[in-house]
């Protein structure tokens, strides 16, 4: 068990919802949506750059090799 999951199972449903709540008083709910958008976007961007740099180190392996 990694850290998070031990985390994430310590919180219970109320906590979740203590949490939304402040996040909603906090930046209101016009802003979350965009939050959540850029969010999405950052993960999207990361995701790419991991394969690219898998790309990358599977083509030196592949140079490499002949």
């Amino acid at each position: 068990m990694n850290a998070l999951t031990i985390f994430l199972g310590v919180m219970g449903p109320g906590q979740w919802v203590i949490i939304g709540l402040a996040l909603l008083l906090l930046f209101g709910g016009k802003k979350i949506p965009e939050l959540m958008k850029g969010l999405g976007g950052g993960v999207k961007e990361f995701k790419n750059a991991m394969k690219e740099e898998d790309q990358k180190l599977t083509k030196k392996e592949d140079d490499s090799k002949e």
